[in-house]
């Protein structure tokens, strides 16, 4: 398996001979409105060409559809007739933005050898959590292959921790921007640093790959300051992953 960073939550995974794109994000920097009233988004350049992402993908998986995870750029360059996993509630706007071959994930779907099973979480709290609406995650398992679970845009709660007890995955995608909404600085919509080692105290000798920070005006939480936070934990070393924006790690 490998996981290449593109930017923020946006992921190209090759597993078990297929190319996955995940939550493409795809305009360049300062297209889209600010979150936070800091900056417009994103606030940081792509790695590299849009055709160099879409080069190759056979699927696309979206965990929910916030901008930062289907942008416009994205719903214009992607192949209408390409497959394309989502969530129930957000299957009737794909089909709305024109993906022929959208489906939706009950709870889990096969395809080409490849079992995905979508899994829930919390986009916050409270209210916060009401506003920012429903959004997934995806566990993948093949032969031969690790068991990857992206965890999404989640806040670290029992749903998250049960995950990881029932399929025990070998890597694990974190979502560690600790970003917020203005007015509710106090109620993340993300995990943060402390989230981040929740997953890893309960993840064992898994590796954790912790992306969605710098590329968003909202987050709160930065490379520097998690991996600073990480050396002061006893936890095991090694661990953690804190990929730059195209690198590409092989698990």
């Amino acid at each position: 398996m490998k996981i290449q960073l593109i930017r923020n939550a946006t992921l190209k995974i090759d597993y078990a001979g297929t190319t996955i794109l995940l939550d493409p994000m795809l305009s360049a920097k300062g297209v889209f409105e600010s979150f936070a009233g800091i900056q417009k988004n994103p606030i940081s350049e792509l790695p590299v060409t849009v055709e160099e992402i879409l080069e190759g993908i056979d699927l696309v998986l979206v965990t929910h559809t916030h901008e930062d995870h289907l942008d416009e750029v994205a719903k214009e360059k992607l192949p209408k007739d390409i497959p394309l996993f989502c969530q129930p509630p957000d299957l009737a706007k794909m089909k709305k933005f024109g993906f022929t071959e959208a489906e939706e994930i009950e709870r889990e779907i096969v395809w080409k050898e490849i079992t995905i099973s979508r899994t829930g979480g919390k986009h916050g709290s409270g209210e916060i959590e009401k506003h920012m609406g429903a959004v997934s995650g995806f566990v993948l398992q093949a032969e031969d292959e690790p068991t990857l679970y992206i965890i999404g845009d989640s806040i670290w709660v029992d749903e998250v921790e049960q995950i990881i007890t029932n399929y025990s995955p070998q890597v694990i995608v974190t979502n560690s921007g600790g970003a917020f909404i203005p007015g509710h600085e106090k109620n993340l919509i993300l995990m943060n640093e402390a989230d981040t080692m929740q997953v890893l105290k309960k993840a064992g000798e898994a590796q954790v790959i912790a992306v969605h920070m710098e590329a968003l005006d909202h987050c709160t939480v930065t490379r520097a300051s998690l991996k600073k936070v990480y050396a002061l934990e006893n936890l095991r070393q090694g661990t953690l992953h804190l990929p730059l924006d195209g690198e590409i790690l092989e698990f």
